[in-house]
């Protein structure tokens, strides 16, 4: 046993630390785990945070109960090397386990939720438990050795806590912040691993601590020749080009090839983020050589509406179209397709909060932010709503398509947000939202949407999308007839297209929105049809919502 010298009563307090970093550090890698399988959502940070708290309440109890027992700094040092061990071997066993959580609930309700608690269930439980196992088994060790004996229990239990609880504190941000996005979620683990079974090291001076040491070595070069990436492209027809991990997405890039009744085959190549229940991007690699907007519309997807929208001002000639706010741009499919249509020197803004998608657009989507052919083009990696908070330039157009799949984080939803985007738009500005819609046709988030922005804008229209999503617009002031105008503009477009041929992609998508909308064509939203109190920042429950059309979805699916 080690000696009770001050050096070692110090020693534990450092140990006492160092184990708070381990534990949230082990923590935060769980959702990054779970992200590329069940994604990122509110209920799967619930399932996360939910198991950590029971993991750390057992491991409380069964340490103050070992403790007691049996205070020896041996096996708690012993304790900490286990959980080091169990680190090395989850990057290990992770993926079969996540693939076959996924493959068993995928058509059960609420099947992620259900999928990502088994996993946090099988992987984490140990590590967890046991790490939450060192504060009261310091507490105890720290009595024992105290002169003032029980007179010093508050003391030594708020010291041990406090140093604990600032160890995870540094854990945290050390993992979110620097070893994920340096390192990747797997390196990370067996930093953890080498990190605690060095941690036991150090207070055993044990040679068996230094065979777990190199077991976690063995680990790590296995997990190197047998990790082929996280998993495959998460799309039909797909072929993985290149994943990441950044500090908020699991990102794939894929080729995508789309075979049309005619036998024509189309190459794409797409963005998809987290679980994989989206394309976030879409780029038709035909307009490399072709060049007409036309080669870039995605056969009635939500990005092709964007450049449509100022028309239901009366009159409204393509030229004087001249400005983009893009929030949540992604690769940069609306921007290209803008840029494409109303000319190179049309002035863009684009945010995308993750800068690794950023590059990965650059890299493989021929994002055009740097190119000196684009010299109005700017992307910024920030968040989309400080970014508009504190800019100071005014548009024709502010588009928001922030989805963080399937759901929008709801400071993008709500009055006080929707009239800073207000603020932001010249005199004939529209405002463009892209809203989610499942298959079924249940309007819901769609209603809450046109709901709030009817609560800020004079008037709002909705075009339905050859999918299923609505594209909402608000217009700065009023327009009158906006549908009567959009037709007079569609036709006003022919004529215009026959000088300028790249308007023919304006031409088609408007023909699209008149006539071919899944759930009918443009149309005005009034406040008749409002069924939903306007989101606020106090207030604005679209998660809630959301949830509840993901249940209803599974439900009648079942």
């Amino acid at each position: 046993m080690l000696s009770s010298s001050p050096w070692n009563e110090r020693f534990l307090l450092l140990v006492v630390f160092l184990a708070g970093i381990g534990t949230l550090g082990i923590e935060m890698v769980m959702p990054r785990l779970l992200a590329p399988f069940f994604g990122t959502s509110q209920p799967i940070w619930a399932v996360v945070i939910g198991a950590t708290l029971a993991y750390l309440a057992l491991g409380y109890w069964l340490g103050g109960r070992l403790a007691d027992r049996r205070p020896d700094e041996r096996l708690l040092f012993w304790i900490i090397a286990w959980a080091g061990l169990w680190c090395a071997v989850i990057p290990l066993v992770a993926r079969p386990v996540l693939l076959w959580a996924q493959l068993a609930l995928r058509h059960v309700a609420a099947g992620s939720f259900l999928g990502a608690l088994a996993v946090v269930v099988l992987l984490f439980a140990l590590p967890v438990t046991m790490m939450a196992m060192v504060s009261p088994f310091a507490i105890r060790i720290q009595l024992r050795r105290a002169t003032a004996g029980i007179e010093a229990a508050g003391r030594t239990a708020g010291t041990i806590s406090a140093l604990s609880t600032v160890g995870s504190i540094v854990g945290t941000f050390l993992t979110v912040l620097v070893f994920i996005p340096l390192l990747g979620t797997s390196a990370t683990l067996f930093l953890f691993a080498a990190f605690l079974i060095g941690l036991a090291l150090m207070g055993l001076r044990d040679w068996r601590v230094g065979l777990l040491l190199l077991a976690v070595g063995g680990l790590f070069l296995l997990n190197a020749t047998l990790q082929s990436g996280v998993k495959s492209a998460d799309c039909r027809g797909c072929t993985l080009v290149a994943e990441a991990e950044s500090r908020y997405n699991y990102i794939q890039v894929a080729d995508q090839e789309v075979r049309y009744s005619s036998g024509t085959v189309d190459q794409r190549r797409v963005l998809i983020l987290n679980e994989g229940q989206a394309l976030h991007s879409i780029y038709r690699l035909k307009f490399r050589t072709t060049g007409d907007p036309l080669d870039l519309l995605t056969d009635g997807g939500p990005w092709d509406y964007f450049a449509v929208a100022p028309y239901v001002y009366p009159a409204l000639h393509p030229a004087e179209v001249r400005s983009m706010a893009m929030l949540g741009s992604a690769a940069g499919s609306i921007p290209k397709q803008f840029l494409a249509i109303y000319g190179p020197q049309t002035r863009i803004d684009a945010v995308e909060i993750d800068p690794e998608i950023i590059a990965q657009g650059r890299q493989y989507f021929d994002l055009e932010d740097r190119n000196p052919a684009f010299p109005h083009y700017t992307t910024y990696a920030q968040d989309a709503r400080y970014w508009l908070a504190t800019s100071q330039g005014v548009y024709d157009v502010i588009g928001m398509d922030a989805y963080h799949q399937p759901y929008i984080p709801f400071h993008l939803t709500t009055v006080e947000f929707f009239q800073q985007v207000r603020e932001r738009l010249s005199p004939r500005g529209v405002a463009v939202v892209n809203a989610g819609r499942p298959a079924s046709g249940d309007d819901r988030l769609v209603n809450a949407l046109a709901s709030t922005m009817l609560a800020v804008f004079p008037e709002v229209y909705i075009i339905d999308t050859r999918f299923s999503n609505a594209i909402l617009i608000g217009v700065n002031q009023s327009v009158g007839d906006g549908v009567a105008n959009f037709s007079n503009n569609s036709v006003a477009m022919a004529t215009f297209a026959e000088a300028e041929p790249r308007y023919r992609a304006l031409q088609l998508v408007m023909y699209w929105s008149l006539n071919e909308g899944r759930f009918g064509p443009v149309r005005p939203f009034t406040a008749a049809e409002a069924r939903f109190a306007p989101f606020t920042d106090d207030r604005a429950p679209v998660e809630w919502l959301i949830d509840g059309l993901i249940f209803h979805e599974a439900v009648g699916g079942w």
